[in-house]
């Protein structure tokens, strides 16, 4: 061998090589691809038995391998994990021959299993270049998912701040309305309840707003503990709520919940040291198919039914029908607020 191809002249300008004798026997290994089977010795070896040749096709015994010099060669290394790389096999001029290795696309691959560096490379491979890029590359893309990330959850929070209640943590109209425009357009079977707070207008002339604003909160907390976990229950005007029931296939579900939600709000409400005594009108309309109903007709069928409580009482629950709007169109229809006193 040459001082040209002296092993430590190839350790440096091509570290994953190997040179072969005579007879096919490994009598020198770089240093890179001796790191890739740290526990085998692969000088000493047969080339034949420490590689398999898997194209050219057909390449089995020393001969063949001789006769494919200068042609690129797929390889596959014994032992694991494996190691499939690309070889070129060049005479040295004195007998010997002297096989360069490459990882080839596969090299992110060999870095990771190998734990290989750049000092693992000869310092002009373009592997060195294109591990960089895919670093810098890979540094962009995980950067740009957490401002990806961060983005969306600032959109998500702000979406969520839009349809929220400030003061009780419901969901607000604008929540309604999206909701209950999606379950029309599935012409889902679904129930409303319309809920006025009896009595809470007497709550704020005599203790304060504070005292009004506890009893909301109060009252939104108990909402959600008697409705349903799929439920939605919504603040959609002072002392005004809804509840959006899914997925309602008897009457009598609807019966029950509104039965808790009276029973419930007549709990007296402890505000410093006063009681703030209220009780809760329901009017409920139950879609069972929606093809004809708007937004607008539920809400408005939902507050004639709660007219028809306040009419009747108060703290009750009205379902609503047909004959509850012919006799509210041949009174005055509500028309809000500011048609039932609290």
């Amino acid at each position: 061998m040459s001082a040209a191809t002296s092993p430590e002249v190839l350790d440096v300008l091509c570290p994953m090589h190997l040179v072969l004798d005579s007879e096919g026997i490994i009598t020198h290994a770089g240093p890179t691809a001796q790191k890739l089977r740290p526990e085998m010795d692969l000088v000493g070896l047969p080339f034949m038995e420490a590689f398999t040749v898997m194209r050219p096709r057909g390449i089995t015994t020393l001969a063949q391998l001789w006769a494919a010099r200068h042609l690129k060669l797929h390889l596959e290394m014994s032992g694991t994990p494996p190691a499939r790389l690309k070889g070129v096999l060049a005479p040295d001029g004195q007998g010997d021959a002297i096989v360069n290795l490459s990882f080839g696309i596969s090299i992110l691959d060999g870095v990771r299993d190998y734990a290989l560096t750049n000092a693992d490379f000869a310092a002009t491979d373009l592997a060195i270049e294109m591990l960089y890029l895919v670093e810098a590359k890979s540094a962009a893309m995980e950067a740009s998912r957490k401002l990806n990330l961060r983005l969306q959850g600032a959109k998500n929070a702000a979406e969520e701040q839009a349809y929220t209640d400030t003061l009780t943590g419901l969901k607000n109209r604008r929540a309604l309305d999206h909701l209950l425009e999606q379950l029309l357009a599935a012409d889902a079977a679904f129930a409303v309840m319309h809920i006025d707070l009896d009595y809470f207008k007497a709550v704020n002339d005599t203790l304060g707003h504070a005292a009004g604003d506890h009893v909301l909160q109060v009252v939104a907390t108990a909402m959600i503990e008697e409705t349903r976990g799929t439920d939605t229950v919504a603040r959609v005007g002072g002392d005004e709520f809804t509840v959006i029931l899914p997925q309602v296939n008897d009457i009598d579900v609807l019966e029950r919940v509104g039965r808790r939600i009276i029973e419930r709000i007549e709990v007296p409400i402890p505000f410093n040291d006063a009681l703030c005594e209220i009780s809760a009108s329901i009017g409920t309309v139950w879609i069972q198919s929606s093809k004809s109903a708007t937004r607008e007709t539920v809400m408005e069928d939902a507050d004639i039914a709660l007219y028809a409580s306040k009419n009747e009482g108060r703290a009750r629950q009205t379902m609503y029908t047909p004959e509850l709007r012919e006799s509210a169109n041949a009174t005055t229809p509500p028309k809000g607020r500011s048609d039932r006193s609290s």
